[in-house]
């Protein structure tokens, strides 16, 4: 008989450990996607420069681009011998890569379009007649953002916001290229997943997999309902 202590659900304490370990780093991930992003997709739609497109296009790349090419570029400019890594190692003194910043980091440019492209539709969806409303007012192109145009789309932004978390939940390739299979630092859900199956672990794999789906299904219902339920008509 396994020790309660050490087991919930029928999965062991070092699996919860790497769900906690990636719910952090979704967490994390997700916060960021949403500092960066909501002003990246805002510049994207508003802007006229020339290398907007291009620039729209490498945030897309993910989307298409096999996640271990992904991995493996980023485990390059992390390592030590070339820049960004480098940089990291002189004024840090630690390695960017397989630490748990180079998952954010990673994570981060690897959710970067499932979050910036709901943003950017969200925010299209806006009537333009009433940021102009705004604009007239007074307001500055600030302040009408923040306190117009974003929270009217903000079923978008939530939408987008709960993509980039769930997205994180499910990545595998380029957090094993970035930062292998440590315990504690490292080894998220979907890696220890995979050591189970390797170990032939079937019952502890099956209840371990059978948690991950739960949590991706009701995230995914949150992401359903925010899209289906209809704004107030202005």
């Amino acid at each position: 008989m396994s020790d309660p202590a050490s087991t919930f659900l029928s999965v062991p304490a070092p699996l919860w450990q790497s769900l906690w370990l990636t719910l952090r780093l979704a967490f994390i991930t997700t916060l960021a996607l949403g500092v960066l992003g909501l002003p990246l997709a805002h510049w994207l739609n508003t802007t006229r420069q020339r290398l907007a497109p291009a620039i729209e296009t490498l945030v897309a790349l993910p989307i298409v681009l096999p996640p271990t090419v992904i991995g493996f570029y980023l485990l390059v400019a992390f390592s030590p011998q070339h820049p960004p890594g480098s940089w990291w190692r002189d004024t840090v003194g630690t390695s960017l890569a397989f630490s748990f910043t180079g998952l954010v980091i990673a994570s981060v440019f690897y959710s970067l379009p499932f979050a910036v492209q709901p943003f950017q539709a969200a925010l299209r969806g806006v009537p333009r007649e009433l940021l102009d409303a705004g604009a007239t007012l007074g307001a500055t192109p600030m302040r009408v953002f923040l306190r117009l145009h974003a929270p009217l789309a903000w079923r978008g932004i939530a939408a987008g916001l709960t993509l980039g978390f769930a997205h994180t939940l499910g990545e595998f390739g380029v957090v094993l290229m970035i930062g292998g299979s440590i315990p504690g630092v490292t080894k998220v859900a979907s890696i220890a997943l995979y050591d189970e199956v390797q170990a032939l672990a079937y019952p502890q794999a099956h209840a371990f997999a059978a948690t991950l789906l739960v949590i991706s299904f009701i995230l995914l219902l949150g992401v359903t309902l925010l899209q289906r339920r209809r704004p107030p008509i202005v």
